[in-house]
């Protein structure tokens, strides 16, 4: 039976769900977002790719900058306070009838891995300037500030955010991302500057709350026929570098029994990785996404090979404990090679519970409005991680058809963006009648 109530959009439903609060009692104005105008904004956004299938709009590419000016342009546009904050976030802001407040923030981010798809990320960017502009279009006037967020970088690492809540690092400037240019680089291109990483920083408590709208990246919602997904926290995220050092020798003259080969014992461990996170018990994935070979030649025995290392769960213990496990069974299987490994840690994204109270305000907005709601985890990373360093935060997921993410093939229907949105906006005023 399809849990789907679309229809149901335009009357709401006889009820809202258990809260904490008492939401219907608020007597707000229902407002509904423009379906056809965002689901067009998206459409429009997706022009700026150099892709000609999906979306390839790089953070800090020639694409990415247009495209932000775009937005500024529509931002200045409905009457926002528009600027550049050092780590190149760019932010629209709308003034609150009480400036005392502290800023309800909303958005997402628009840069895309290559040849991906147009909707992650993007649906929350354009949802949350819908959001913003239903609110100018009604003369709504909220009493926290607004503050729409489009972030920086967010597929290479989501540093935009990460600098707002003093977690980007000074070698990380240095870092070469996807479009050529280094962080650094590419924070100034965009109007930014971490040369001092210090003033990029946000303090903590100096939001309201966070919201953000995004496609799930799963098969949960699709699978499951449902409408909204309610994010319970977002997976922690580790990474490392495996190295694993034998001898290089001539493939021809070098029997068998006498090699020491770092691709053989790479092979088995990446094995290992694959075995030992299915047999430990919990929600965790590990990943080996990333392999080279030294010196890569077809007819010498490889001396050095490494590769990547991920390991995510909703817990930074439980992800310790997966990698306690794979790296002890690493150095068993490089011992028994006459091989060395190592692994040195070179990313974290810590996980973050998104705040309960938000929780309940989007699961009874959503039933408000007649749509079908799942609690559940977030196994991609988000902004969100980031930003609960500084305040409450609260994810809306929309499906995402088949589960496909990160392609031309991601999709999500326009109803459903719609629904999420809406679902978005009702949160945002439900919010804004409180004070977290």
């Amino acid at each position: 039976m399809s849990r789907r109530r679309f229809g149901a959009l335009a009357l709401g439903a006889a009820g809202a769900a258990a809260t904490s609060w008492p939401v219907r009692a608020l007597g707000r104005q229902r407002l509904l977002v423009d379906g056809d105008r965002l689901n067009r904004r998206l459409g429009e956004l997706a022009r700026f790719s150099s892709a000609e299938e999906g979306t390839t709009r790089l953070a800090y590419s020639d694409e990415d900058r247009a495209a932000r000016a775009w937005l500024s342009d529509i931002m200045a546009e409905l009457g926002l306070e528009v600027h550049v904050d050092r780590a190149a976030n760019l932010i629209g802001r709308r003034r609150g009838a009480d400036p005392s407040l502290a800023p309800i923030l909303l958005g997402s981010h628009i840069d895309s891995v290559p040849a991906g798809g147009s909707y992650d990320g993007q649906i929350g960017s354009m949802g949350a300037l819908e959001a913003i502009e239903t609110l100018v279009d009604a003369g709504r006037e909220t009493r926290h500030p607004l503050e729409l967020v489009i972030w920086a970088n967010e597929e290479g690492g989501k540093t935009g955010s990460r600098a707002i809540a003093g977690e980007t690092l000074p070698e990380e400037l240095d870092i070469v991302t996807a479009s050529g240019f280094t962080i650094g680089e590419g924070t100034q291109r965009l109007g930014g500057d971490l040369t001092d990483l210090a003033e990029a920083r946000r303090e903590a408590g100096s939001l309201a709350a966070y919201l953000e709208l995004h496609i799930e990246q799963g098969f949960v919602l699709d699978r499951g026929d449902f409408d909204i997904g309610v994010v319970q926290g977002i997976v922690g995220i580790r990474r490392w570098t495996v190295t694993v050092d034998g001898f290089a020798n001539h493939a021809g003259t070098t029997p068998m029994d006498m090699r020491r080969d770092a691709m053989v014992t790479a092979a088995r461990i990446i094995d290992a990785v694959h075995v030992t996170a299915r047999e430990l018990p919990g929600r965790h994935v590990a990943t080996v996404g990333r392999l080279a070979a030294e010196p890569g030649a077809p007819n010498v025995i490889p001396g050095r090979v490494t590769f990547s290392l991920e390991i995510r769960d909703l817990s930074m213990t439980g992800i310790d404990a997966v990698f306690r496990a794979i790296r002890e069974r690493a150095q068993e299987i490089a011992a028994g090679d006459g091989t060395e490994v190592s692994l040195e840690r070179f990313y974290e994204s810590r996980a973050a519970p998104t705040d309960p109270r938000l929780r309940d305000l989007i699961e009874a907005e959503a039933d408000d409005l007649g749509l079908s709601s799942l609690r559940m985890p977030s196994g991609a990373g988000h902004d969100a991680q980031s930003v609960a360093l500084l305040g409450p935060v609260g994810m809306i997921f929309v499906p995402s058809r088949d589960g496909i993410s990160h392609s031309p093939l991601e999709f999500t229907e326009p109803d459903q963006i719609t629904a999420g949105t809406n679902v978005l906006l009702r949160t945002l005023l439900a919010v804004d009648a409180r004070d977290l």
